[in-house]
């Protein structure tokens, strides 16, 4: 059975373990450690608050940092792909072009490439969101982190 197309509508990225578990444990060991504080203040209980605040940072950091070098990477395919692709008056001006425009525009078919990048550097879409719902003909990205 074919997997579901990606689209605008169901291209975000949800990871179950991160978003559906260890966030809301987390969450919820922070919220009880400074309940626990507020009822009965001390060196343990703002002992175990610190703690909890810092591993729910700690979860954030390691879901934020692949994040990044994922982008990077994403930013270099990106313009190896407009050298092939655009002509080089527009691949010059790609450089114009802001982290999450590129992000964005990775999306785009080869065939629409270059005239939504115009668009996006003639100022009539800027928002990532906006870029993503001007694609008509969705190119996936199904391995992200």
């Amino acid at each position: 059975m074919a997997a579901t197309p990606q689209t605008y509508a169901n291209h975000t990225r949800w990871h179950a373990p991160f978003h559906f578990f260890v966030v809301p444990v987390l969450l919820l060991n922070v919220f009880w450690s400074l309940v626990q504080l507020f009822r009965a203040p001390g060196w343990n209980e703002a002992e175990w608050a610190l703690v909890s605040v810092a591993l729910l940072v700690l979860a954030f950091l390691a879901r934020i940092n692949p994040l990044r070098a994922q982008d990077r990477i994403i930013r270099l395919e990106e313009q190896l792909r407009y050298q092939r692709l655009l002509p080089a008056d527009l691949a010059a001006r790609s450089a114009e072009l802001t982290r999450g425009q590129i992000i964005a525009l990775r999306f785009a078919s080869d065939e629409e490439l270059a005239e939504l990048i115009a668009r996006v550097l003639s100022k009539e879409l800027q928002k990532a969101a906006d870029i993503k719902k001007a694609i008509r003909q969705w190119r996936a990205d199904t391995h992200r982190v």
